[in-house]
Parts: C-alpha cells; structure tokens; sequence
C-alpha cells in the first residue's frame, strides 16, 4: 500500500535548504569557519576513496560500467556530489556522486544480490581502513616527533587535518551503512532479509527515502550514527595507538 510515486528532487530541495542554513551559520563564525577549511581535505579524500573502492569492486565482479564512466578513477571531480559533498563538510556525514552498476554483468560465482551487497560494503569499508590509516599516522607523529613541534602552530594544524580526516572518514562509513535507501547500507543487508521482507523493501523503496528524509530533517539521523561512530573511532584510536604502545 505504500507503492507509489515520489520525486527525488524533493529530497534535494529539502536538504538545500538545510545546507544553506547550515552554511550562514559557518559563515557567521570565524572558528566554525576554520573548522570547515581544515575539514575540507578529509572530505575529499573521503568521498573519492569511498566512490573508488565501489567502482573497484564492481569492476573486479566483471560489471565495467564504472570503468567505461571513468569513475575508476581518484580525482575527487570524478566522485564529488554538490549536496553530498556540502553535507559531509557542514554536518560530518554525505556521499558522493553514485557509482552506476549492472549487476547483470558480475560474475556468475555469486548471486547478483550478494554482488551488489559486496560492492556497496566496499565504501564503507575503504573509509574505516583510511580512518585506521590516518589514525596510525596521527599517533605515530605524537610517537616520533618532537614536543616542539607538536605544540607548534604547523604542528597543531598538521594534527587537526589529520584528526579531521579520521572522524570524517568514520561518519561516512557508519552513516552509508544505515538500512535505507539511497544509503549501502540498503544494499548490504537485502541478501539476509526472509523472502517476504525482501520484496516488500523493493516494492516500496520509495517510503524508505521519506524515512529518510524524516529522520533527517527531525535529526534522528545524528542520534542513530552517533553512539556507531564514538563506538568505531574509539576502537580505530585504540587500535592505531597499541600499534605504537601508547
């Protein structure tokens, strides 16, 4: 009963709005605004990791859609998607530009929707190795280099960029793994719903994008991937600093 119609570009709207508001609010504070520039390579990196490793895999399966889009690719102009982009700056999570797949063309040694649960997992996954990456490096400089340069403004920047890009790299990864479409997470879970849950997602995919919305507008979404990202940064800082026996 709930197969109907429903206008993506509504869902854009929305949430342009709430960027611009989200935006004003930057602008008018010179702190916030700083946060933002030092955030903005961790983004970058960030989404056109994530966006790569789906075409990556999709491309190992045998689908070379990706490939002949030329989102084989790590320049971030390939991957970056406006609202996505703004989002993952401004509020700590988004996604990039779709990577377009046929799952019709994967090899015949998994089922097609196994395919498509691998390489929607794959984003998520890349952003959580980049995130153990970063973290490894950020310990390894408060390990190795000297307390001169740490405390120093070059240091204390080098620091923030770092930091930043782990905990971005941490909220795109947990928020893509929410159950709801457009999000992977949609994808990962469908091969392990019963037969009946399964066709009713498919059937009304288009009231899960209002969920979504509403979760989001109403700003459930932070209070879902929240205790999911203090739980996976914390693990990733544990982790990358017993690697250097801090």
């Amino acid at each position: 009963m709930f197969n109907f119609s429903f206008d993506k570009r509504i869902i854009y709207i929305i949430l342009g709005i709430m960027v611009l508001s989200m935006i004003i609010q930057y602008v008018s504070s010179p702190g916030m605004l700083f946060s933002l520039l030092i955030s903005a390579p961790g983004v970058l990196i960030a989404i056109t990791f994530h966006e790569f490793a789906h075409a990556f895999i999709a491309d190992k399966l045998g689908d070379d859609t990706a490939r002949r889009e030329g989102r084989l690719s790590l320049n971030p102009l390939d991957h970056l998607d406006p609202i996505g982009t703004i989002l993952l700056l401004f509020a700590g999570f988004g996604w990039g530009k779709p990577v377009h797949v046929n799952p019709r063309n994967y090899t015949r040694k998994m089922s097609m929707e196994k395919g498509e649960a691998l390489v929607s997992i794959a984003g998520p996954v890349m952003n959580f190795l980049l995130a153990i990456i970063f973290a490894i490096i950020y310990y390894g400089i408060y390990k190795f280099a000297g307390i001169a340069f740490i405390t120093s403004k070059m240091g204390k920047i080098i620091l923030s960029l770092i930091s930043s890009t782990v905990l971005i790299n941490v909220g795109l990864g947990v928020f893509n793994l929410i159950p709801l479409p457009p999000l992977d997470g949609s994808k990962v879970v469908m091969p392990f719903l019963p037969y009946n849950a399964k066709q009713f997602f498919i059937n009304n995919e288009q009231i899960f994008y209002i969920v979504f919305v509403v979760l989001w507008i109403t700003g459930l979404t932070s209070y879902i991937i929240t205790p999911g990202i203090q739980v996976v940064g914390s693990w990733i800082s544990n982790l990358a600093s017993a690697i250097w026996g801090l």
